[in-house]
């Protein structure tokens, strides 16, 4: 995957994007995305990739918050039922690298201003989500969650914050869930296609699982780091910014 010097560095980083996302209640895709590009992965490993790190690290943080009684079943399925098969479809299509690019460089500005706490005002007065409107977003979030290969968190969070479906802890419980159940139907999206996996790929689960856990631990018991987000909002402009422009 890597030259070896490189390979330690991106390992380094890895556990720390991990532990940022799983904190709250993120796989954490966008983060590896951003750091594959960074590190110029070939494009095509890039989705898969970052797919099978959210599998495991958004099922560590649903697990934490889901034990504090954050989750919200309800919530969750108006937007699942119709992301998963629409997550498989994305995950069924290839898309030109430029634009695979330019379409992540976007989607990562949700998960910047996430970052920023840009929707992370506190606000008791929560709203039920309409029917209607969750299988219209999920089937939405999902195509775009499959195609990229992220799992939706980073679009369905700040969601559920600004039209007050859900506290911040409730919105992390279920964007843990939903980000796993989109990245499996992504992922076995991307089996048909015949993707193949290398073998040292599981280093990196590994690694990002360890982050992972200290992470959903510390965020769904405690409270999140701001100036650790700030600078992996930091990061994530750098590599928005050189999708955008290369």
């Amino acid at each position: 995957m890597l030259q070896t010097e490189h390979l330690y560095l991106f390992l380094f980083i890895l556990p720390i994007v991990s532990f940022l996302y799983a904190s709250v209640g993120h796989g954490g895709a966008s983060g590896y995305l951003a750091l594959m590009s960074l590190f110029s992965f070939a494009p095509e490993t890039m989705k898969p990739t970052a797919l099978l790190l959210n599998l495991f690290v958004s099922s560590i943080s649903f697990y934490y918050y889901f034990k504090e009684g954050h989750f919200n079943k309800n919530l969750f399925l108006s937007f699942a039922i119709t992301s998963i098969p629409f997550a498989f479809l994305g995950g069924i299509l290839d898309v030109d690298a430029s634009l695979y690019k330019k379409i992540l460089a976007v989607l990562l500005v949700f998960s910047i201003l996430k970052m920023l706490n840009v929707f992370g005002v506190k606000n008791d007065s929560i709203k039920d989500v309409k029917l209607w409107q969750g299988l219209a977003l999920g089937a939405i979030i999902g195509f775009f969650s499959g195609l990229i290969g992220i799992g939706g968190g980073i679009i369905l969070t700040p969601i559920i914050l600004l039209l007050h479906w859900g506290n911040m802890k409730t919105a992390a419980a279920v964007s843990a869930l939903f980000i796993f159940v989109n990245s499996a139907s992504g992922f076995a999206g991307q089996l048909t296609t015949g993707i193949t996996l290398e073998t040292n790929i599981f280093i990196l689960v590994a690694v990002a699982i360890i982050g992972a856990i200290l992470g959903s631990y510390y965020g769904s018991k405690i409270s999140n780091n701001k100036q650790l987000k700030y600078m992996l909002a930091f990061v994530l402009a750098i590599a928005c910014l050189k999708l955008m422009f290369t």
